[in-house]
């Protein structure tokens, strides 16, 4: 079955996506995650090609606590983007909160050595937190 094309059927361009991303990281900063999640849900389904809109659903998800649910989108968006390092540090986050202590430690003492000092700091603090 072909997929159904939102944006043709819409008659939507770039801009109108960029509109919908624009308001959904409003809501984000507001700390409005539900109504955030509302809109990257349908930018995810009207263009599922852009990795930002998969990297902020699985953040707004590990949010909300729906492990499940961020690690299925933090994973499809390291498939396009796999050093994204923010999204490598949530994937981990995910992995921990589900209880895949052995696969998250590994990770995460991975992006210890990140040179980002960010990430590493918060992957030491996941570290020291589930040995």
């Amino acid at each position: 079955m072909s997929q159904i094309q939102w944006m043709e059927i819409l008659g939507w361009k770039q801009d109108e996506l960029q509109d919908l991303r624009f308001v959904g990281y409003s809501y984000i900063k507001q700390g409005h995650y539900d109504l955030a999640l509302t809109f990257f849900e349908a930018l995810v389904v009207l263009s599922s090609s852009e990795v930002y809109d998969l990297q902020t659903l699985g953040a707004l998800y590990l949010q909300k606590g729906n492990n499940l649910m961020a690690l299925n989108y933090l994973e499809k968006a390291l498939k396009m983007d796999p050093n994204h390092l923010p999204t490598l540090l949530n994937r981990t986050k995910a992995l921990l909160a589900l209880g895949y202590k052995k696969q998250g430690l590994s990770q995460a003492k991975a992006l210890e050595k990140s040179e980002d000092p960010s990430i590493a700091s918060q992957a030491e603090a996941l570290v020291i937190a589930y040995s």
